[in-house]
């Protein structure tokens, strides 16, 4: 805690005792309470905590920001929770407790039947998407476990409001928790086709897009959350450990390890970001050092493009997407003391040149490559990360970023998200 946050904490001790209002230890507790820096894996805690005293000092840019934030928490408030137990049919293992998600571009040549529940076999129809991926499986409920664990804990975090954190920890105990309902920590079966595959290495990436900023709620909700308990703590500490221990022991986590496109990036940045939040400093420390030749130098050329994501028919959306990893993944390294933002390649690859190769479009260019959705806004959130980092080019470019849908909160949560879902 910087000195002038402990010379705030002693004079709200000082005039509890002076006035009388609460008793010594009750006035200490509120204060260290209050201004607790949470120990983020992603997001940099401490400026958290100094955003959060600028907010109770009045900042208006701030309070703003809030309303709008607390407008998405209070949406969640009258939802879920979700469980995995939930889904009609279980996974190929017989066990509902084990996570399920469908390949989104096979479909089923027959129709279901008491002996053929799956309507088998299943051939793929590319590009259209197969709506049993969102009403048969968990993948549409572990995306609102995310969403709304890490929506309500910034909530919480911002305002107080106790709302917040309760509904955080019943989310978050019911599908990682309590036994009747939690998930079992494996992916055995993401992205499974049914009668063909029970599960794909590359499903991994249904967890490793978004639960890192599970981690960061965690963080948030263990500075102090009303409810979070320490009982809560253990329990997600073990969950988190024991699915650390399947990423990089189980056959699917290996082959994961060993991709070399954006689903390698992903890994390593789920890797980083659990040992981090589990006490492994070390590995975090070294999974992001290993990055720089793993991931950047050959993912990024050396005028900055991304050559893989660029033969894609969404190739802003990827081109995007994977520098969300990136950056995310440099925010964790920074954590960890590891500066990955300055690391250049042999030719000069850089995360400031990938980023600057994005820039003209992010800022109102036309982006000369295949798109079918184009967003502008999509960059938004990589363009600011870089910003942080010091790049001059992407400060000036600040500006004139496109507003997401639902606003700009990186003033509150700066770390980098995926902006333009193409998961439906």
């Amino acid at each position: 805690m910087r000195a002038r946050s402990r010379l705030t904490v002693l004079l709200m001790v000082l005039a509890a005792l002076v006035t009388g209002a609460v008793p010594a230890a009750s006035a200490r507790a509120e204060a260290e309470h209050t201004y607790r820096i949470p120990r983020t894996a992603v997001m940099d805690g401490a400026r958290l905590h100094r955003t959060k005293v600028r907010l109770e000092h009045g900042d208006p840019r701030l309070r703003r920001a809030v309303e709008v934030l607390r407008g998405r928490a209070d949406r969640w408030l009258h939802q879920g929770p979700w469980t995995v137990v939930d889904k009609p049919r279980p996974a190929p293992s017989g066990d509902l407790h084990d996570y399920l998600s469908q390949a989104p571009y096979w479909w089923p040549t027959k129709t279901p039947a008491p002996d053929n529940p799956w309507g088998c076999p299943y051939v793929q129809r590319d590009g259209e998407r197969n709506p049993e991926v969102d009403s048969g499986t968990d993948r549409q409920d572990v995306e609102k476990t995310f969403d709304s664990a890490y929506d309500l804990s910034l909530a919480w975090y911002y305002t107080g409001d106790a709302r917040y954190a309760e509904k955080a920890g019943q989310v978050l105990r019911t599908w990682f928790l309590d036994p009747a309902t939690r998930m079992n920590p494996n992916l055995n079966h993401a992205q499974f086709i049914p009668c063909k595959y029970d599960g794909r290495a590359i499903g991994i990436i249904d967890f490793s897009q978004s639960y890192t900023s599970v981690l960061d709620a965690l963080a948030l909700l263990a500075s102090g959350a009303p409810g979070w308990t320490a009982k809560d703590r253990r329990g997600m500490a073990h969950w988190n450990t024991a699915f650390l221990d399947w990423l990089r022991n189980s056959d699917f986590g290996k082959q994961e390890a060993a991709a070399t496109n954006n689903h390698g990036t992903f890994y390593d940045l789920l890797v980083a970001g659990l040992a981090y939040a589990t006490g492994d400093r070390e590995l975090a420390r070294r999974t992001v050092l290993d990055a720089r030749h793993k991931r950047i130098a050959p993912q990024i050329a050396a005028d900055g493009s991304q050559p893989q994501e660029l033969t894609r028919t969404r190739s802003w959306h990827y081109s995007t997407f994977t520098l969300v990893a990136h950056a995310r993944l440099a925010a964790i390294g920074r954590n960890a003391g590891v500066d990955l933002w300055a690391y250049q390649g042999p030719e000069k690859e850089s995360l400031f040149k990938a980023v600057g190769y994005l820039l003209p479009a992010a800022t109102g260019a036309a982006w000369p490559h295949p798109e079918l959705q184009f967003r502008r806004y999509a960059a938004t959130d990589v363009v600011h990360a870089a910003a942080d980092a010091g790049d001059r080019r992407a400060q000036r470019a600040v500006r004139s970023l496109e507003e997401p849908p639902g606003g700009d909160l990186w003033v509150l949560r700066p770390a980098a998200e995926q902006l333009d879902s193409i998961a439906g």
